[in-house]
């Protein structure tokens, strides 16, 4: 998951969320209110609900176009699970959330980059053992 995830005020305009989100090749920001967590607004935000319905992105609340509820999950979730979750909510990014505090940010980004590191960390060791130099790759 990523740390340092950024954020914006409910109360700031979309205008501003898309100078964050430029300012710093992101596609989300987590959106705050009160220092909770209380929804996302992404690129796809922006363009359904600002740009295809001629909304004045410096009057457009960042609040009024944000996806929410927030659906979140929490430090101790499983890999495999926040997958499911992904692909059964249809989401690409997910808030991880602890105590009401947000801690981190796991997005599909993040899965398939973790996905091809394990996978070469799997091969690198299978090249090393026993077993991967059996032509019937099964133990002597």
């Amino acid at each position: 998951m990523t740390k340092n995830v950024m954020t914006i005020e409910s109360s700031a305009t979309a205008k501003e969320a898309a100078e964050l989100m430029a300012k710093y090749d992101i596609g989300c920001l987590i959106v705050m209110n009160n220092d909770k967590p209380t929804g996302i607004i992404t690129e796809r935000d922006m363009l359904k609900r600002v740009l295809l319905h001629f909304r004045d992105p410096r009057m457009t609340r960042v609040g009024d176009i944000m996806s929410t509820p927030l659906i979140a999950s929490n430090p101790e979730t499983e890999l495999s699970e926040a997958m499911r979750l992904m692909n059964e909510r249809r989401i690409k990014k997910i808030p991880i959330v602890e105590d009401g505090c947000l801690i981190g940010l796991l997005t599909l980004t993040d899965v398939v980059r973790s996905t091809g590191y394990l996978e070469h960390i799997i091969t690198s060791l299978c090249s090393r053992c026993k077993w991967g130099k059996n032509p019937s790759n099964t133990p002597p």
